[in-house]
């Protein structure tokens, strides 16, 4: 892989060199990208130069947070950062705000996020190992942003975008800033590289649309984790495997009564609203769903496509074989 390396005053950028039926937001977000090289997809880092630029200036010259992250990161921000800030940061009001209440967390971030460089090539391993496993693979450019903690990544219809402000463990981050569901879910830096392709697997998807069931967004949220362990050797949510593994069948029981509906409060997307366990354990029961139908596939490659390629949830959840020999699954199927 041919690569060029280009720079930028603070900050080196992270380049590749220049990619979904019914469709989901993720499949449309394939469709509008037609590069199928991974060495065409960009990893750019820019952002990250010009937001220490901006809380340096704001340090040194007395400005106002708010008005120097507004003029010295937003405002020449990528078309990462816009979109990001659109989704994810909610301007600079927002983001001040955030970093005012967790100054300590923030300026142990810098040391860290200055270490993206060296891990292009795990990220760039996992790419090639999509394409070898799915050859219909696309590949859209790659943007790390500091947001104002609500999200490690998300996507867009063209891009990527990865929150590096979810990614500051570290010896020197004062974990004591953060709330509860911020400390169970922040990651180290090292962790970069499976949020990368756990997005990429997202951006793979073709799925219905119509389908807001619990079953399908568990499906959709699992299979990212399980095919981004395939081409990255690791996914990003181990912590929900070590309180889920010993518990699955009780969790199994669980998510079925409530699998059929589009109530997703005790299973998805629950932030600091989990009490009493993790949140998001639908990734877990996802994972597990598609990792049965993974393992009693005579195909492997073909069981990579279907599972990227989900048209009947339902289908798939049976044709997987999982706790197949439960009776709430049964009756669950006869509904």
């Amino acid at each position: 892989m041919k690569l060029k390396l280009l720079t930028c005053p603070l900050l080196l950028l992270l380049i590749l060199a220049p990619q979904g039926a019914a469709t989901s937001a993720s499949a449309q977000s394939a469709q509008a990208v037609v590069n199928r090289d991974p060495d065409a997809a960009r990893l750019v880092s820019a952002d990250l130069a010009h937001f220490w630029a901006a809380l340096d200036d704001a340090a040194e010259t007395g400005v106002d947070l708010q008005s120097s992250l507004q003029t010295g990161y937003l405002d020449v921000g990528s078309p990462g950062l816009q979109a990001f800030n659109t989704m994810r940061i909610g301007g600079a009001e927002q983001l001040a705000a955030t970093i005012r209440r967790r100054p300590g967390y923030y300026a142990a971030l810098r040391e860290p996020s200055g270490k993206l460089e060296s891990y292009r090539p795990q990220m760039l391993r996992s790419f090639a190992q999509l394409q070898s496993l799915y050859p219909p693979s696309v590949f859209p450019d790659v943007y790390f942003v500091i947001g104002s903690m609500t999200s490690a990544g998300t996507l867009t219809g063209s891009m990527l975008l990865i929150g590096v402000d979810m990614h500051g463990r570290n010896p020197q981050a004062p974990l004591d800033e953060l709330g509860d569901w911020e400390r169970a879910v922040i990651k180290g830096i090292d962790e970069i590289p499976y949020i990368v392709a756990h997005e990429l697997v997202h951006f793979q998807q073709r799925y219905p649309t119509d389908d807001q069931r619990l079953l399908a967004h568990a499906i959709k949220e699992g299979a990212a984790d399980f095919i981004a362990e395939l081409i990255a050797g690791r996914h990003i949510n181990g912590h929900l495997h070590v309180y889920g593994n010993p518990r699955e069948r009780v969790l199994w029981q669980e998510f079925v009564a409530e699998m059929h509906t589009a109530q997703y409060s005790n299973w998805l997307y629950q932030g600091a609203a989990a009490k009493g366990r993790p949140a998001d354990l639908g990734y877990y029961i996802g994972y597990r769903i598609c990792a049965a139908y993974y393992a009693s596939a005579a195909d492997k490659q073909q069981a990579v496509s279907d599972i990227l390629n989900i048209d009947d949830f339902d289908r798939f959840l049976s044709d997987s074989g999982y706790m197949q020999d439960g009776a709430a699954l049964r009756a669950a199927s006869a509904k």
